[in-house]
């Protein structure tokens, strides 16, 4: 009998019920037992009522935890509950491509030798919101997230994403997602790097679930911000992200004695790439010019 499969879903503000529909009248294509687990991380009373009679679903479990912990805390939570080998992580804005989403990763585990990690990717709707606010969020995502496996393999580590994997629960148990990161980014970087210290083999596939969460500018900016503390933390606790593209070009600028000067030049840039970047016509460049400056600032 074929190893059965446990669904992680971290849930925050969110209505949840779509998504577990979906996963559910697919069950069957995975040749085993399926199980969804939903670990609520303290969301607004509103959502908590929303998702709660999921937890009478055949198949699924829900659970509330009493505060919030994080995406890395909750991610490892879940892993520990999953009475199943395979596990797919999920974040609780994505929505299914179709209706062969968990067959192709049934099929992907039969192929030998079989990897212990495969990566399906993130799409975004081709056309930009409605909403001018949500501008920058989708124009981020189609140009920096939405890409092929064969891209994305060329550096299987460095792009992992830990939103739509499916991973073998030994692997998450042995290298957890690191708690010491708070807020939001570069928990999946660390574990994508330290698998690549350790030889795991990540197979990237075209499996890709849709973004259906998109943030408002100013809230992105604020995670983005996050991210980048989270990622000179590692950096400087463990040496981890030393070959991204940010930090590759802040070591160049300290190598060649412009930080200084580059980070003066940022900083007095800094609200017309706000102002930019909170219109509805952003540029990424001004994001990446932003993402240096508090780079420089943070080592």
């Amino acid at each position: 009998m074929r190893a059965g499969l446990s669904i992680l879903i971290p849930v925050f503000n969110r209505n949840v019920a779509a998504l577990v529909g979906s996963l559910r009248a697919q069950a069957s294509d995975w040749p085993g037992e399926v199980e969804i687990i939903l670990l609520d991380d303290k969301s607004a009373e509103n959502y908590q009522r929303l998702n709660r009679p999921l937890a009478a679903l055949p198949g699924v479990r829900y659970e509330e935890l009493p505060a919030n912990v994080g995406r890395a805390a909750i991610r490892n939570q879940l892993a520990a509950k999953a009475k199943h080998s395979w596990l797919l992580l999920l974040d609780n804005d994505s929505l299914l491509p179709d209706e062969q989403f968990l067959a192709r990763y049934a099929q992907a585990t039969t192929v030998k030798p079989v990897a212990m990690l495969f990566v399906g990717g993130t799409t975004y709707l081709p056309t930009p919101p409605a909403d001018p606010g949500l501008h920058l969020r989708w124009l981020y995502g189609r140009a920096r997230e939405m890409r092929p496996a064969a891209a994305r393999q060329r550096e299987p580590g460095g792009q992992l994403s830990i939103n739509n994997a499916l991973v073998k629960k030994e692997l998450v148990l042995k290298f957890p997602l690191d708690e010491r990161l708070s807020g939001y980014g570069h928990e999946d970087t660390r574990f994508g790097l330290e698998l690549a210290r350790a030889g795991v083999v990540v197979r990237h596939l075209d499996n890709s679930v849709l973004h259906d969460g998109l943030e408002p500018a100013p809230i992105f900016l604020e995670k983005s911000h996050q991210a980048v503390r989270n990622l000179a933390q590692v950096l400087r606790t463990d040496g981890l992200g030393a070959d991204t593209r940010l930090v590759r070009t802040a070591a160049r600028l300290r190598r060649v004695g412009l930080a200084g000067v580059a980070g003066a030049a940022l900083a007095a840039l800094e609200p017309a790439l706000r102002r930019n970047l909170l219109s509805a016509r952003p540029s990424l460049r001004a994001l990446d010019a932003l993402k240096l400056r508090w780079l420089l600032t943070e080592l």
